[in-house]
């Protein structure tokens, strides 16, 4: 423990001194250093992260470098709402035990083949990403996998890991899988059908080159899956269908297709009712938690008390709001005018290192906050004549797929392992993360930036 306060103290103060070398002032290098501790913090003491939040916002207020309307502005409330409603509908699913069910329909169609099963389930966390959004997706299929796992009384980690790895790559397939996307296309100009021509061959392509990674990673816990499977099958009793009634498992089942089908054409409803981008995806995730909420009118407190993660979503706010402080002491600023000097006017040299910063930006500090921190240098570089729109699409891989390298390199990440310390089945340190993180990622950004890289003579002027 000693050990790591000292690591974690010797790397903000280079951090602070690089912020020195770099010429910001007093202001702006003091912010950098109460982010740097935020981040390391969580880093280094996931446990502790919310005590790292709650000082770090506390130190930022105090010294006057953000107030509580910048606060208020930068906090992603809108986030935290659907991430609310989200939860609430997860949870209602979990009490009428719909995931149980599902995960025994999936066996019975696929058998007990392991690795047959692992690559459905990555497979559905991708195409789920896709077509609803990481949050969504991750909630889901983590609660998928934890019912999974619990049955056969197996370590989630490994299981959880692969369904988060197959969301964040997922998500960059579609406009609506990542809330990146949606940030990139509003500003870019991009439409849903750029994302068809442009990410989503790159996005399946990657996944057939993570999937067997992951499985390959994770083999020898994939045995012990195996193991077990067949030990249950071999009882009478060990693996049967949960007992669910006809009537309670219709209910659920209407409500989940009917949540995922609002989900997937909120974009197409919005534009019927004419109104703002986003408004019915927030309405749904609202709208389907109050609807259960009714349904299940007599655990309503239990649910929302127990199954919304509220210490994840209050570390979100705070993480959100303290980037909000960088912006605001033109910290991102200053890194555009220096990105733009590195380069020199070389565009293969501003893609490969703008895609490069930001992935590891992504990483090191959730993708969401890493590419509303670059969205604004993409643009001064376009109104200084830079052609940005190989650019645009490194940014959305940059963020989505090295997401997949550490704890917190994006919102499913937070999510997934939120779940796991809520229902108290397991906690990730961040080398236990980042050592298949760096098996999946590397190859699959190193392979996305390449198809990307060579298709750029095709891409628009």
């Amino acid at each position: 423990m000693k050990r790591q306060w000292g690591v974690y103290a010797l790397l903000i103060l280079c951090i602070i001194f690089l912020s020195l070398f770099f010429g910001l002032n007093r202001s702006q290098v003091f912010s950098v250093g109460v982010f740097s501790a935020l981040i390391l913090g969580t880093l280094f003491f996931w446990r502790f992260r919310l005590s790292f939040a709650f000082i770090s916002i506390a130190v930022l207020l105090a010294a006057g470098l953000i107030d509580v309307p910048h606060l208020l502005e930068f906090a992603g409330f809108d986030i935290i709402l659907f991430l609310v409603g989200m939860m609430v509908v997860v949870g209602f699913l979990e009490e009428h035990r719909f995931f149980e069910f599902l995960i025994n329909r999936v066996i019975g169609v696929l058998g007990h083949d392991v690795n047959r099963l692992l690559f459905v389930i990555m497979v559905m966390a991708a195409l789920f990403s896709a077509l609803v959004g990481e949050v969504t997706s991750i909630l889901f299929m983590t609660s998928t996998v934890l019912h999974l796992t619990g049955r056969y009384r197996v370590n989630p980690i490994p299981y959880v890991l692969m369904t988060v790895f197959a969301t964040n790559i997922g998500s960059g397939a579609t406009v609506v899988g990542n809330p990146v996307g949606v940030m990139i296309a509003l500003r870019a100009g991009l439409t849903f059908t750029d994302f068809l021509r442009w990410s989503s061959p790159i996005v399946i392509a990657s996944l057939v080159v993570m999937i067997p990674l992951a499985i390959k990673y994770f083999n020898s816990e994939m045995k012990e899956l195996k193991e077990r499977m067949r030990k249950f099958r071999a009882l009478k009793d060990g693996v049967g269908e949960p007992k669910v009634h006809a009537s309670e498992f219709i209910i659920s089942s209407i409500f989940f297709v009917a949540t995922m089908l609002l989900l997937v054409f909120h974009h197409q409803v919005e534009e019927l009712l004419h109104l703002e981008r986003n408004v019915m995806l927030l309405g749904t995730a609202l709208g389907s938690a109050g609807v259960a909420l009714i349904i299940d009118r007599d655990k309503a407190r239990e649910i929302v008390e127990t199954r919304v993660d509220w210490g994840t979503l209050s570390f979100f706010i705070i993480l959100f709001a303290s980037v909000g402080t960088l912006k605001v002491m033109g910290v991102t600023s200053i890194l555009a005018r220096s990105l733009s000097s590195f380069a020199g006017g070389n565009e293969t040299l501003l893609f490969a290192s703008l895609t490069l910063i930001t992935g590891v930006l992504s990483a090191f500090m959730d993708n969401v906050l890493a590419v509303a921190t670059f969205i604004p240098i993409i643009q001064d570089l376009q109104s200084m004549g830079v052609y940005s729109f190989p650019l645009w699409w490194g940014t959305l891989f940059a963020a989505t797929f090295l997401g997949n390298l550490t704890i917190i390199g994006s919102t499913a990440n937070i999510v997934a392992l939120g779940m796991m310390e809520r229902r108290k089945v397991g906690h990730i340190t961040f080398l236990q993360w980042i050592k298949p993180g760096l098996a999946v990622s590397l190859p699959t950004i190193g392979l996305a930036l390449l198809l990307l890289y060579l298709q750029i003579p095709l891409m628009p002027r």
